[in-house]
C-alpha cells in the first residue's frame, strides 16, 4: 500500500499536543481562496517552479528526457504536454529553483520515519498527525498507517476538512486519539464561494463525530472580510454549544505567506479581499465563544 506524500515535518509543535511528526498527504476535496499549503488540493505530482532561486544554467535543460523545459530570459519554461513530470530536473537543479510535490511512500516507510522520533515523541507525550490535503481521500493508505502507527503505542491525530464520506470518517475514528476539525463558515453560501464546496456534509459529519465520543479540536481559519464577522461568530459558537460535548476552539489568523507557494505553482493567489484579523477583534471572538461556554485560544 502506498501513498502519496508531500511533506513531513518533524518537532511540530501546532498539531497537537507535545512534540509531533507530521504527515502531509496530498489530495482535497476543497479549494480554499486562502490555502496555505496550495500544493496539497491536486492529488497528483506537480512540479514547483522558483524564479527567484534559479541561476539559468540550464542543467534542467539538459538532463529533460523529454525536451520538455526551455531557457528563457524569464527563467525555465515547462511544456506541460511534454513533461512527464519524472522529477529529474529537480534532481539535478543546484539550487532547488525547480521542486517536485509529491511522492509515492508505502507504509513502511513512514513508519521508518516516524520511529527514528518515537523516543523524542513519547518522552514529550507527543505523537504523530496526519494532515494534508484532506488525508481520508487516500483513506485505505491513512487506516493502514495509523493501525501501524497505533502499534507503536503512539498518539494519532488526523487533521480534517470534515467534507468526507462519513462511514470513512468513523473507521478513521476507530484509529485515533484526536481529531482537528476544520470549521470555515456556517453560512452555506460563503463556504462554497470560498472553498468550493457547501458545509452541509461538514457540519453534520462533525456533528455525527461529535456524537460518536472521538476527542476533537475545532480549528478556525479566521479571515478578516470571510468569516470573522459577529454574525459568522455567532453561529458557530451556537452550533457548537449545540453538541452533545464541550469542543474547544482553536483560533488561527489568516496569514498570507502561501503567496510564494502559489508563484512556484504558477498560480495567481487571490489575496485582495483577504485580510488579517486584528488583535482586539481576536479577543472578541475568544470573548462571544467563552459566552456560549466555548473555550477558544489561539493557535494550536
Amino acid at each position: 500500500m502506498t501513498g502519496l506524500i508531500f511533506d513531513i515535518k518533524p518537532y511540530s509543535i501546532n498539531d497537537g499536543p507535545g512534540i509531533r511528526i507530521t504527515l502531509f498527504l496530498k489530495g482535497c476535496p476543497l479549494n480554499c481562496v486562502w490555502c496555505h499549503n496550495p500544493e496539497s488540493i491536486s492529488p497528483h505530482v506537480q512540479k514547483m517552479y522558483s524564479k527567484s532561486k534559479c541561476i539559468g544554467c540550464g542543467a534542467c535543460v539538459d538532463e529533460c528526457p523529454v525536451n520538455a523545459l526551455t531557457l528563457t530570459p524569464d527563467g525555465i519554461v515547462t511544456d506541460t504536454d511534454l513533461c512527464t513530470l519524472c522529477g529529474r530536473c529537480a534532481d539535478v537543479c543546484p539550487t532547488l529553483a525547480i521542486e517536485m510535490s509529491g511522492k509515492q511512500a508505502t507504509v513502511e516507510d513512514m513508519m521508518k520515519v516516524i520511529r527514528k522520533e518515537a523516543l523524542t515523541l513519547d518522552q514529550s507525550n507527543g505523537g504523530v498527525t496526519i494532515s494534508g490535503g484532506e488525508p481520508m481521500m487516500q483513506s485505505d493508505f491513512l487506516i493502514e498507517l495509523l493501525d501501524a502507527i497505533g502499534e507503536e503505542g503512539l498518539h494519532r491525530a488526523v487533521d480534517t476538512t470534515g467534507f468526507v464520506k462519513t462511514e470513512t470518517l468513523l473507521e478513521v475514528a476507530k484509529r485515533t486519539e484526536l481529531f482537528l476539525y476544520d470549521l470555515k463558515s456556517m453560512d452555506p453560501e460563503v463556504h462554497k464561494k470560498y472553498t468550493g464546496v457547501g458545509n452541509e456534509k461538514i457540519l453534520s459529519n462533525l456533528k455525527i463525530l461529535a456524537e460518536s465520543g472521538a476527542s476533537i479540536r475545532v480549528r478556525i481559519p479566521l479571515i478578516k472580510g470571510v468569516n470573522s464577522d459577529q454574525a459568522n461568530i455567532r453561529a458557530s459558537a451556537q452550533f457548537l454549544a449545540g453538541l452533545p460535548v464541550r469542543i474547544p476552539v482553536d483560533i488561527l489568523p489568516y496569514h498570507d505567506i502561501a503567496i510564494m507557494k502559489h508563484e512556484k505553482l504558477g498560480q495567481k493567489y487571490q489575496q485582495d479581499e483577504l485580510q488579517e484579523p486584528g488583535a482586539s477583534e481576536i479577543e472578541g471572538i475568544i470573548q462571544q465563544f467563552a459566552e456560549l461556554g466555548i473555550t477558544a485560544r489561539v493557535g494550536g
